[in-house]
């Protein structure tokens, strides 16, 4: 099994960096690899725990997505955790890559979303169904024909970045699902890059940040961007 990229753990919440083409938790159908079950695994090992794991996904990232997963290890910490997301208390940004370059002005993107089957739509109207989905975008670069982008979530809806950036026009590279240009590297360049939020159990402040997959320090003329907010990689165990 790959080693993980374990950017946090105490008795509560486990943070990974998660590869892109790995599912976050285990499919309901078939037996593929899934960042949970490796999880898991790495907990029994680490701390010599026999029996089931108590782990829980406090969010999910798309198959072909990389960078920060958050994990409950107990069940207070999962509650707790769902209340702070519900209430808008943990920030999360994504970089994304995407060509052609950023069509709309940065700031805010609203748009109103629907899950279809296994995709999003998102248009500029209210329709039976739909929710609002919102995040707030900034171009880091330009290089030729790419934008890099610093993506706030404000709502998580299902695909959200990747169909909004889409119906802009700019849809990110490697997602040939909404239209992006195809890669000889695995996934798309969309990355969970860094996660703020208070410890839902200590109150001390968690700020984690995850490096991008090697494949993007040396495709697309990537060139990393310096994180908005400051903050050191956190490593602690409890």
């Amino acid at each position: 099994m790959a080693d993980l990229d374990i950017l946090f753990c105490d008795n509560h919440l486990l943070a990974v960096n998660k590869p892109p083409a790995l599912l976050t938790q285990p499919s309901p159908v078939g037996d593929a690899p899934n960042l949970e079950d490796m999880a898991k695994e790495w907990i029994k090992r680490e701390f010599n725990k026999p029996g089931a794991v108590f782990l829980h996904a406090v969010h999910r990232l798309d198959r072909d997505a990389s960078g920060i997963v958050l994990f409950a290890r107990t069940s207070k910490a999962l509650s707790r955790m769902n209340a702070l997301i519900r209430d808008r208390q943990v920030v999360k940004r994504y970089e994304a890559l995407v060509s052609p370059t950023l069509t709309v002005d940065e700031g805010e993107l609203r748009h109103w979303h629907q899950h279809g089957h296994r995709e999003a739509k998102v248009t500029r109207r209210k329709s039976p169904g739909a929710k609002e989905a919102v995040l707030v975008l900034k171009e880091l670069r330009r290089d030729g024909d790419h934008s890099l982008l610093e993506i706030t979530l404000v709502t998580g809806r299902y695909h959200q970045i990747r169909a909004q950036l889409a119906f802009e026009g700019m849809p990110i590279v490697g997602d040939k699902k909404y239209g992006g240009r195809p890669t000889v590297t695995k996934g798309i360049y969309l990355h969970h890059k860094h996660m703020a939020f208070t410890h839902p159990v200590t109150g001390d402040p968690i700020d984690l940040l995850a490096d991008v997959p090697p494949a993007w320090k040396t495709g697309l003329q990537y060139r990393p961007a310096p994180p908005t907010r400051g903050g050191s990689r956190k490593r602690k165990r409890r």
